[in-house]
């Protein structure tokens, strides 16, 4: 069997022992809290793929935002920067795409779109570049501060939907609807699911050949692996590669923040981010940092949290079950890495001293 065929079949593998287990840990947990089991997965089934309507439009809405913070923190990690704030990231994207779509008026209406994706993208990775200084000039651990700067995006998203970007009426804390002309076009009549998830996929596969196919892809993974052996044996500026990866990282995330507003929403909330950036952790960490797998992984937790919704609804199921099925599941496959590492790490050690 060829090499590509057998990473082919090792995928799908993998994919299906995910589902495995992610169905497992659910029937379980619905088991334990007394639940009709069978009413929640008809439920959790019928929101998620029960219709092409509800998968098109639910399933990979929701996974579109997911799939744009999964990328942003596997590059993150393949790096080795534990970027943990792809959730202000994307809020800051996504409060900039409205804030532009507010504004642009006139001759410039129609560049009101390109110019709103632009800039999410730009302040996301200015926003990772705060934590990205403070990492390479004072040595400040960037699980701490990306974690900070989230309150900050938050608090600040906060002061916008009530002062400056408050809607006329001043009663509801949100924005007004952004132009028509700043708005991601669907991709069919009738569904929701907009250009968005079309360029999410180009960003995974550009990623991923970027990883694989280009040096630049190479100095990442090496500086990830080891740092001390790429600046080493390398000769590899391992501060420059992670300090890259880091604006790459806050790039995808407030990109995926300005599409959120500029395809879904069409408007500014106080929430309006239900948490995508901290999910998006689980999403990158499930698909093994790898850019394609995150878009099965993306898709699955996007699965998740739309038939979450309809099993509250059916099934009087809290949708916060899925919540700590998906938390289970990434306790799952980290202990899985770390038993698979010992294991060969065994096998080493017994091949050298046979």
């Amino acid at each position: 069997m060829s090499p590509r065929l057998s990473a082919v079949w090792r995928a799908a593998g993998l994919s299906a022992g995910v589902a495995a287990v992610t169905l497992t840990l659910l029937v379980a947990v619905l088991g334990v809290g007394g639940y009709d089991v069978g009413a929640a997965l008809r439920a959790l089934a019928g929101g998620a793929f029960g219709s092409w309507s509800a998968f098109i439009s639910g399933t990979l809405v929701r996974a579109t935002p997911l799939l744009f913070a999964g990328l942003a923190v596997a590059i993150a990690f393949r790096a080795g920067v534990l970027n943990i704030g792809a959730e202000g990231q994307l809020v800051v994207g996504a409060a900039v795409a409205a804030a532009v779509g507010l504004t642009v008026t006139g001759p410039l209406g129609l560049a009101a779109l390109p110019l709103a994706l632009v800039a999410g993208a730009l302040c996301g990775a200015a926003w990772a570049a705060v934590a990205a200084v403070l990492r390479a000039r004072f040595g400040v651990l960037e699980v701490i501060s990306t974690i900070m700067l989230n309150f900050i995006a938050q608090y600040g998203l906060a002061w916008l939907v009530r002062g400056p970007l408050q809607e006329p009426t001043h009663i509801y804390p949100q924005s007004e609807t952004i132009a028509s002309l700043a708005r991601l076009p669907a991709l069919a009549g009738g569904i929701r699911l907009h250009w968005g998830f079309v360029i999410a996929l180009a960003a995974a596969v550009a990623l991923w050949l970027i990883l694989r196919r280009t040096a630049a892809g190479f100095r990442v993974r090496a500086v990830g692996a080891n740092p001390f052996a790429a600046a080493s044996a390398g000769r590899i500026d391992t501060g420059r590669v992670a300090t890259g990866a880091f604006l790459l990282s806050g790039a995808l995330a407030g990109l995926g923040g300005a599409v959120e507003v500029s395809g879904v929403t069409y408007a500014l909330y106080e929430n309006i981010s239900p948490g995508y950036g901290y999910t998006a952790i689980a999403v990158a960490l499930l698909a093994r940092l790898n850019p394609l797998l995150v878009v099965a992984s993306a898709v699955l937790f996007g699965a998740l949290e739309a038939g979450a919704v309809s099993m509250q609804r059916d099934a009087a199921v809290p949708s916060v079950v899925v919540s700590v099925v998906e938390a289970v599941l990434i306790l799952v496959v980290v202990a899985t890495d770390s038993v698979r590492d010992r294991w060969f790490a065994m096998r080493w050690f017994a091949r050298r001293a046979a």
